[in-house]
């Protein structure tokens, strides 16, 4: 018997009978797998005793080299915990919907006196209002035009003040009324709001009334453009009407979520009815080793909504009902039914969505095989490959962009299993280098990032497995001279764009791959993206420095103006593409100055 197995059959033995959550880990001690279980002792046990285990959670067990607990008070903490943990360690065989989207909201600022309507796709608990989301052919730019034709609200952020400002162009063409220049009162405006956030939350019918009105009224005077605008806003609102599932209640707002699983691969299907009109549905192809189906839907419903507002009412398969429920008091401060529909309008959306998921799962294997292909099986071959002391869990790329030494900035890019992990990059401002010296600045990026390790920022910025630079042989030597007068012992390599080849510090000959492996591939991708991120933010800084200097040399525009069109705007392309009278809803900027500003700019540029 292996001392793995020795240290795994005693840490058995002292499990409690506690609720908590496990966690798995391999030889190079990377979380692979993170549960939660009501009763410790008997939910880990499962993994190692019995053969009743699925394909994947087979392939699991065979990489566990030892594993750690954490005792909470309940159930409910565990299942907390789980998903912190899961979003903190991101181990490859949880649920992390990796080709998750994310669909847009209306939000509505209802604590404010004077509310705006405007899309977003961050939902923030605020005390905010969220419709939606919205998906199946329906846009949301066009609902937000009905809400303003149909009922005068603000789309706009302008900030409403004691003092009146001078009203734009929608207070002219009837779309808006205007409370910033104080031509209505907060109590008549707050019952358009009330009538808009009536309509978004399915009442349709006022809103198509109003707008057959003004239609008719349009092509009475022969204002026909304005008359098809109403028109086509008509037919929107008929797509809505037909999407509506009649045998629903109107004011049934629900997810219907199944899953399905062949043993090694998984998948789900989402679909979402708002009002009790289908809005649409999507899927998701799923990495996960939970013990039974029950587990692994209550493990999805957690993390889908961890970025999502939670409708009134989930209806799924089976899961750990009651669980979830107090979860989502506890976690969301709402109550939400979750109902396991067994006959009816609801048993019919449910079998509807199980049908999806087995579609979507038979369809998507090769394409789930052949991501492994490229993330976790490329991971696993550039060890062996390349000599690496750890699986390449976490793999950093670090990139320098500047033009004559102007601007320098770097760009650090992180890939996680081999996919991008978009919220650990970081972008860095050169600030001690003098001139284009792209090593001296690679060093002062790479001491700056590497000296959080062993201080309080490490939770943020952990240690790397593998650190990647963009170049040769000689490249890789002088970092490799930063690394030792630093004291790191992590794995570095160097990838050179000409022949593509892989210097290690090992050895003074390179490892060349075929272009078609996946291993070289994966390389190239971080390789690239850290070149694309660099660049990326150079352009950013550097437009941004043209701009206000551009801005400065017209009269009349000061530092706040010109901070506040920064702001607003980012660029001089998307100044010049605006009409002049959004550019003078910027504050401090009125119609006057902003002709004059749109003038400059068109005449010298």
């Amino acid at each position: 018997m292996s001392s793995v197995e020795d240290v795994i059959k005693e840490k058995l033995k002292l499990l409690p009978d506690s609720p908590g959550v496990y966690i798995m880990l391999d030889s190079d001690s990377n979380v692979i797998y993170v549960g939660k279980a009501r009763v410790l002792k008997n939910r880990v046990r499962q993994y190692f005793h019995g053969n009743a285990k699925t394909e994947k959670v087979s392939k699991m067990v065979s990489n566990i080299a030892d594993f750690n607990y954490i005792i909470t008070d309940t159930e409910i903490e565990a299942l907390a915990l789980e998903n912190n943990l899961i979003k903190k360690y991101k181990p490859k065989y949880n649920i992390l919907l990796k080709d998750d989207k994310t669909y847009p909201y209306i939000k509505a600022d209802v604590k404010s006196d004077f509310p705006s309507f405007f899309v977003t796709r961050k939902i923030v608990r605020d005390g905010s209002r969220y419709f939606g989301p919205f998906m199946g052919g329906i846009n949301c730019k066009d609902i937000l035009e009905t809400l303003q034709l149909t009922f005068g609200v603000r789309l706009c952020h302008t900030k409403i003040t004691d003092k009146p400002q001078r009203e734009c162009l929608n207070f002219h063409i009837g779309r808006c009324f205007a409370p910033c220049a104080h031509k209505i009162t907060r109590e008549e405006y707050a019952k358009k709001v009330e009538d808009a956030i009536s309509f978004l939350d399915g009442n349709l019918k006022p809103a198509q009334k109003l707008l057959n009105e003004k239609m008719l009224a349009a092509a009475d005077s022969e204002n026909f453009e304005l008359a098809i605008d109403y028109k086509n806003k008509l037919e929107m609102l008929g797509k809505l009407e037909d999407k509506r599932i009649t045998s629903l209640e109107r004011n049934i707002d629900a997810d219907i979520i199944a899953y399905a699983t062949n043993g090694l691969y998984s998948a789900v299907n989402v679909l979402t009815t708002r009002g009790g009109i289908m809005q649409g549905g999507h899927s998701y192809a799923l990495e996960d080793a939970a013990l039974d189906d029950s587990e692994a839907l209550t493990g999805f419903v957690t993390s889908y909504y961890q970025t999502r507002v939670p409708p009134e009412e989930i209806i799924l398969g089976e899961c750990e009902a009651e669980l979830l429920q107090q979860y989502f008091r506890q976690q969301h401060k709402k109550s939400v039914d979750i109902t396991f529909a067994k006959q009816g309008v609801k048993f019919r959306l449910l079998q509807m969505a199980q049908k999806n998921a087995e579609d979507f799962l038979e369809k998507s294997i090769d394409k789930i095989k052949h991501r492994d292909d490229m993330t976790v099986n490329a991971c696993a071959r550039l060890q062996d490959i390349l000599r690496l002391k750890r699986y390449p869990k976490r793999m950093e790329c670090f990139d320098i962009s500047n033009v004559s030494g102007v601007d320098k900035v770097g760009s650090m890019v992180v890939f996680s299993d081999g996919e991008p992990d978009k919220s650990s990059y970081r972008r860095f401002k050169i600030k001690t280098v003098e001139g284009a010296d792209d090593f001296a600045s690679l060093k002062e990026m790479l001491e700056r990032r590497f000296k959080k390790l062993g201080t309080d920022e490490e939770e943020k910025f952990p240690r790397p497995d593998l650190v990647i630079i963009d170049g040769g042989k000689g490249q890789l030597d002088a970092v490799k001279e930063v690394f030792d007068e630093l004291g790191l012992d992590i794995d570095l390599v160097s990838l050179a764009k000409k022949e593509e080849e892989i210097f290690t510090v090992a050895s003074s000959e390179s490892v060349k791959l075929s272009h078609r492996d996946f291993s070289l591939q994966m390389l190239q991708r971080i390789r690239d993206e850290a070149h694309r991120f660099a660049i990326t933010y150079f352009r950013n800084l550097h437009s941004k420095r043209n701009l206000a200097s551009v801005l400065s040399e017209i009269d009349g525009v000061g530092k706040q103006k010109r901070d506040a069109l920064l702001e607003k705007f980012g660029s001089l392309d998307r100044i010049l593409s605006a009409p002049e009278e959004e550019i003078s809803t910027t504050p401090g900027i009125g119609p006057v100055l902003a002709k004059k500003i749109k003038t400059y700019l068109e005449e010298n540029l």
